[in-house]
């Protein structure tokens, strides 16, 4: 499946991708976000905060969004590595399944609902899809497809309904803890809640 890159023009950065000067930016936004909220927060006012011109920070992101977007992709980089580590421990397609959306989930509620200006791109990033998390759901249901046809292999897993089906299907059910502006939510459920709708896809894969 092609993913978006988020560091690619079509997510809105400019110039070499690796200049120091971008890091500096974005690093300066994180603060800046974080004091005032991304929301209420202009090229303007980053320019301002950094010392430099807004002409100076266009020429290497094209927007406001564009320097939201690669704090995003950090952050969900984070989530997906969390998703990832769990899997990797996981010693069946049922343990890694399993471990898998538990990564993700408490990784996700560490990040966005431990730092406020997080959430708050997060929560602008889900609401209007931005690239970086398109990337990411496709990111996630590539591994949660490498799951499901491992436990298909295995016999843990039934195998009669299309793969694609299965994979969209399960990562409906698990938006209410995937996506922050519903995990928010949800949080005094933790970790009862998705666990008890993990088990229930657990179910319905069995063969």
């Amino acid at each position: 499946m092609n993913t978006i890159d988020p560091s690619s023009p079509a997510a809105g950065q400019r110039g070499p991708v690796e200049h120091g000067v971008r890091d500096q930016i974005v690093d300066a936004a994180r603060a800046h976000f974080s004091r005032f909220g991304y929301g209420k927060t202009t090229v303007a006012d980053l320019a301002k905060a950094i010392g430099f011109s807004k002409a100076y920070i266009y020429k290497f992101f094209d927007s406001k969004q564009a320097i939201g977007q690669a704090i995003c992709t950090q952050c969900l980089d984070a989530v997906l590595a969390g998703g990832e580590a769990g899997a990797t421990e996981g010693r069946s397609a049922t343990d890694k399944l399993r471990r898998y959306f538990n990564g993700i989930i408490a990784t996700s509620a560490e990040l966005f609902f431990e730092d406020k200006m997080l959430y708050d791109i997060a929560a602008h990033a889900a609401e209007e899809r931005w690239p970086s998390v398109i990337a990411y759901l496709e990111r996630a249901e590539e591994r949660l497809k490498e799951i499901i046809l491992l436990g298909r292999e295995t016999g843990e897993f039934e195998r009669k309904t299309p793969i694609d089906e299965t994979c969209d299907a399960i990562l409906l059910v698990m938006q209410s803890f995937m996506n922050p502006l519903m995990l928010k939510h949800n949080l005094e459920g933790l970790p009862q809640a998705p666990a008890k709708v993990i088990n229930l896809v657990l179910r319905s894969l069995a063969p």
